[in-house]
């Protein structure tokens, strides 16, 4: 992205959500009136407003507003065809998602409806829902492939989701999420399938520069944890980074395997076995919540927040935006979910959509207001940073800006 010449954000209270508060105790990393020097696309300097030295760059009047890191939505399926409004049908006439799932309907359905649409279509509806994100201070979004599941169609959706950066002032994390589920064609032959995955996809993705990770679905309907293995040894072969779907619907020990492969993070992590959390503590694995498939499946078990709290696993939250398990496009709802249905705090699910979810994506340089960061901001006219968990559609930023520029 282009690059702006350098500015100060002043008269500010800044919500840094840096690392160091945490040592320093500084409940959201706060800075009252404060200001922050941009230069280059980066924070070049973070000050008192009344040490103002603002010679020869534009001085932007904050008015006594909270500055906040640019929001993250480290896990979402955002580029797909088709809707299952029917499915949400049957399910509330009791049918669940795994039953779903084995008629033909769930991921495949999906699947069908996205390998017919053109590139053009495809792109049309995720820049859509991808506007809904970036309305609500979204500066940053993971897009994964997996509806698919054949060379053509998984190419086709990651570069949909490069072009969303080129299209929107957003950045976009792609990551290859073949192993999502058994296509129809390999629907007697999985290992097969993976095989196809790792030695024809993958390779291809890499060739063309389509992601930065690579994804599985390690679930009793999706991918067993010695496939899914197979997938992260290719995809380290290839020097991608690694993440999962884990222990949403079961205990395949699917978390556990992640982190012997130093997984950026495991997701969903509903059904994660407590004497498993050191394992992530170890390779310093982000745990991911997804409250949106959690409440949208109508789920009772509940992910293991306390025990992740007392091994200090860093804990991101995302909305999951896809079709069929949480067709939610509002990571401000999520985060207030996050706090009502997993009870988290108001700063854990800030920080959850910031500094952890940045590190998620293995993102070194965003999710903090910390000088040589990037400048991913949002300017917010509320009381307190608690109050983009407290309520829902209440709230916006009322300026936003993407590598220090203006959105």
């Amino acid at each position: 992205m282009r690059k702006t010449a350098g500015f100060c954000i002043n008269n500010v209270n800044i919500a840094t959500m840096s690392a160091s508060s945490n040592v320093a105790n500084v409940p959201y990393g706060i800075k009252e009136n404060g200001s922050v020097y941009i230069n280059a696309g980066r924070i070049e300097k973070i000050d008192d407003a009344n040490h103002l030295s603002a010679d020869g760059i534009n001085v932007i009047d904050g008015q006594g507003q909270w500055l906040l890191p640019g929001l993250i939505d480290c896990h979402t399926h955002l580029v797909y065809a088709g809707n299952r409004a029917s499915e949400f049908e049957m399910r509330q006439q009791g049918k669940s998602y795994s039953e779903i799932a084995k008629q033909g309907g769930g991921i495949q359905s999906t699947v069908n409806a996205t390998r017919q649409a053109s590139y053009e279509s495809l792109l049309h509806l995720a820049k859509n829902r991808a506007a809904r994100l970036i309305e609500e201070g979204v500066t940053t979004i993971e897009v994964k492939s997996g509806y698919g599941l054949d060379l053509e169609t998984e190419l086709r959706m990651l570069h949909v989701a490069k072009d969303l950066e080129r299209t929107l002032s957003v950045n976009i994390e792609p990551t290859y999420l073949g192993a999502h589920s058994v296509p129809k064609e390999y629907r007697e032959s999985p290992d097969e399938y993976v095989k196809f995955v790792c030695e024809q996809v993958l390779p291809e993705v890499v060739k063309q520069g389509l992601a930065t990770s690579v994804d599985v679905f390690c679930e009793t309907i999706g991918f067993t944890p010695a496939q899914c293995e197979t997938v992260f040894i290719a995809a380290k072969d290839h020097g991608l980074n690694v993440k999962a779907h884990v222990e949403q619907l079961s205990d395949l020990k699917g978390a556990k395997l992640a982190a012997k492969y130093h997984a950026l993070s495991v997701d969903h992590i509903e059904y994660l076995q407590p004497e498993d959390i050191p394992a992530l503590a170890k390779s310093n694995t982000v745990a991911v919540v997804l409250p949106g498939a959690f409440y949208s499946l109508r789920e009772t078990q509940l992910p293991p927040i306390a025990a992740l709290r007392a091994h200090n696993v860093p804990m991101a939250i995302a909305t999951d935006l896809n079709p069929g398990s949480s067709p939610i496009a509002s990571l401000l709802t999520i985060m207030n979910m996050g706090c009502v249905l997993f009870g988290m705090t108001p700063e854990e699910t800030l920080l959850g959509v910031t500094r952890h979810a940045a590190q998620a994506l293995g993102l070194n340089r965003k999710g903090q207001i910390v000088t040589g960061f990037d400048a991913d901001l949002g300017l917010w006219n509320i009381q307190h940073p608690c109050e983009l968990s407290y309520g829902i559609n209440q709230v916006r930023p009322s300026r936003i800006w993407v590598n220090g520029e203006e959105r």
